[in-house]
């Protein structure tokens, strides 16, 4: 039941992500994609330090700086120069090709091994997702494929990563979550300065879209993130990142009224059982296996007996 819970708890990020467009569409300004990570990360980062009253130390600094790179500052830039240069479906394609490479980080560094039906569930996900959001007119662009598989590959080993370091001793989720956002932002802002200029003029709508994007979409949905990380394996975790373009096409139809057709609502059927099998599977993976009884004094002699009666070895 509690990994039920944590699982529960972790799959409100990737849901809360699904929104991000649609608000983004309705009330922050446009083309204004970097200076709206900025505003992510940064304001949040700050708010949950200055809560949780940790700073770094040691070592730490630069390990929050790199896992704050990793699923912030290079994540959000490469992420919205893939949408910018692709359409939506073909960068949502790629952002679901994350658990393969979690799946294969995780084995090489974190020694989890790599089962057959999480991979399936992985691809058959993956699969699903395209159906939800690819259509015919979708065409590729070689920078904008780059950028997808390289956003997908840099939160993959940010997520790796922060289960492979953990956390410092008497440092909460809290602490850790806003160490990242903080780094990430920092390393987000001289771009936005560069690449986009002066920040633009927010009106009422913009205040309410970031404030959301801030402490909701970003703030509670990373720290809930990081939280299952640190309780669950890196492979449960990501298993759940197909939720979140699942959640988007729910929210476009719902509030946007943009129409489903039967193929989307198949492939969101399938995406969605793909990502509950690949939990259960992993929830297999990870249950803690029984030890063996040790052996009684009379059943080792009755074992050496046999041994040398046989003269083979009795494997167990």
């Amino acid at each position: 039941m509690k990994r039920i819970a944590t699982l529960a708890l972790t799959a409100l990020a990737p849901i809360s992500w699904g929104s991000t467009y649609a608000v983004a569409s309705e009330l922050l300004p446009p083309d204004r994609p970097l200076f709206t990570g900025v505003m992510r990360a940064l304001p949040a980062g700050l708010l949950l330090t200055a809560l949780a009253r940790k700073l770094p130390t040691g070592q730490w600094w630069w390990k929050a700086a790199v896992l704050g790179g990793l699923n912030i500052g290079a994540f959000f830039p490469l992420l919205f120069l893939s949408a910018y240069r692709l359409p939506g479906g073909v960068a949502a394609v790629l952002g679901s090709a994350g658990p393969l490479f979690v799946v294969g980080l995780a084995a090489l560094l974190l020694g989890e091994r790599a089962r057959l039906r999480t991979v399936l569930a992985a691809v058959v996900a993956a699969f699903g997702v395209s159906m939800v959001v690819l259509t015919a007119q979708a065409q590729l662009d070689l920078v904008g494929v780059v950028a997808g598989v390289v956003s997908s590959a840099s939160m993959a080993a940010g997520t790796v990563m922060t289960k492979r370091w953990g956390r410092p001793e008497g440092v909460g989720p809290l602490a850790m979550t806003g160490w990242q956002l903080t780094a990430g932002g920092l390393i987000i802002l001289p771009i936005a300065a560069l690449v986009e200029g002066a920040p633009p003029a927010l009106d009422g709508k913009a205040f309410l879209g970031y404030g959301y994007m801030m402490l909701i979409n970003t703030g509670i949905a990373y720290l809930l993130w990081f939280r299952g990380i640190g309780q669950l394996g890196a492979t449960s975790v990501t298993l759940l990142g197909p939720l979140s373009p699942l959640s988007a096409a729910v929210i476009g139809w719902a509030a946007l009224g943009q129409a489903l057709s039967p193929v989307q609502v198949l492939g969101m059927a399938i995406a969605f059982g793909a990502t509950v099998a690949g939990q259960l599977a992993a929830g297999r993976a990870d249950a803690p296996r029984p030890k063996a009884e040790p052996f009684s004094s009379t059943e080792e002699t009755d074992r050496n007996v046999s041994m040398d009666l046989t003269g083979a070895s009795v494997r167990r």
